[in-house]
């Protein structure tokens, strides 16, 4: 079987349950920046990283391609059930990492070592994802069966949170300071 089939040779896509839509519809959007973030995770973990590290990475990537199924078909809710305890495991990681470090008393600027920096673009991507999803939100309106579950918004909010501070634990990890935004 080839890997192109021309039915989107006119600029519309299929939805998981044979709808077309126009490749650049809300859904497509959202779910294709949800693929973004997870082919993101996947170059970071070409780097060599801890091992329990990389589970917890490998982890992410398992729930974001569930969220993008999902966000994929209309209605579609299977990874709901799985949201709120991966909610909660995302806030674990966030209060450990953060317990490690110092509070932050100004703004910092992406970058320091290579594995920060690659979270710090997964982190802005992770929000544009967040982004895409309150867009479909709102073109999906208030008809039940449209409903888009508030868990994915959550989920993606916290996932930008951890890769914020594990971007600032990379750092320290290596013993390099965050690079603090200074005002010219």
């Amino acid at each position: 079987m080839p890997i192109y089939t021309r039915t989107g040779d006119d600029g519309d896509t299929g939805l998981f349950g044979n709808r077309r839509v126009a490749k650049d519809h809300a859904r497509i959007e959202a779910y294709g920046t949800i693929d973004e973030v997870n082919a993101f995770f996947g170059l970071l973990r070409s780097e060599p990283l801890p091992v329990e590290f990389d589970r917890k990475l490998a982890t992410i990537q398992s729930t974001l391609f569930d969220i993008g199924a999902d966000l994929a078909t209309e209605g579609g809710r299977a990874c709901v059930a799985r949201l709120a305890p991966a909610i909660a495991e995302l806030e674990r990681w966030i209060d450990t990492s953060e317990a490690k470090l110092t509070p932050l008393r100004t703004f910092v600027l992406p970058g320091g070592t290579r594995t920060a920096s690659l979270l710090h673009v997964l982190r802005t991507v992770a929000r544009r994802a967040e982004r895409r999803y309150w867009t479909l939100v709102r073109a999906a309106g208030t008809e039940p069966s449209a409903a888009i579950p508030k868990e994915i918004g959550i989920w993606l909010n916290r996932l930008s949170d951890l890769l914020f501070s594990w971007a600032r634990s990379a750092n320290a990890d290596a013993g390099t300071p965050d690079v603090p935004w200074q005002r010219d």
